[in-house]
């Protein structure tokens, strides 16, 4: 087995008063989150396989620890965190150099600045388990398309 740690990939978004990351890892064990107060964003997991994925990011803005939420689905594991303040940041990390590239935009979750934000405040904790429609599904995200050959009477 691999003592080397790996990267998951890590989608993120953000609202006025808090960021998403959404960690693409399935099967996740042995999970574990650390939120400080400056910013400071920690993450460890074992994979299916046991192998050992962990990063860690000084965050663009200072956060609530007590604000920060879990949610392990099936594919990915839901990180909610509480900005201190609200209000854009510019970017995910206090570091100006181009993220790691395994960080990517969530686009999926994406609100801009000038988008409703009412809109965003009616689904508050429930954003955090977006996404639980397709995590249910047992067949890996296949669409059901009925058997032809079947339909057709061959």
């Amino acid at each position: 087995m691999e003592s080397l740690s790996r990267n998951p990939e890590v989608l993120w978004a953000q609202r006025s008063d808090k960021v998403y990351l959404t960690i693409a890892l399935p099967d996740a064990r042995d999970i574990s989150v650390k939120c400080e107060g400056e910013g400071s964003f920690s993450f460890s997991a074992v994979g299916v396989q046991g192998e050992s994925f962990d990063f860690s990011f000084e965050l663009f803005g200072n956060i609530v620890p007590e604000g920060c939420k879990t949610k392990a689905g099936l594919r990915n594991i839901i990180c909610s965190i509480q900005k201190e303040e609200k209000g854009w940041w510019k970017r995910l990390l206090k570091s100006e150099e181009k993220p790691a590239p395994y960080i990517k935009v969530d686009w999926n979750k994406w609100c801009d600045e000038d988008d409703n934000e009412s809109a965003s405040d009616a689904s508050d904790d429930n954003d955090a388990g977006y996404g639980e429609d397709d995590e249910s599904s047992e067949d890996e995200g296949m669409l059901y398309l009925p058997d032809l050959e079947k339909a057709r009477g061959n």
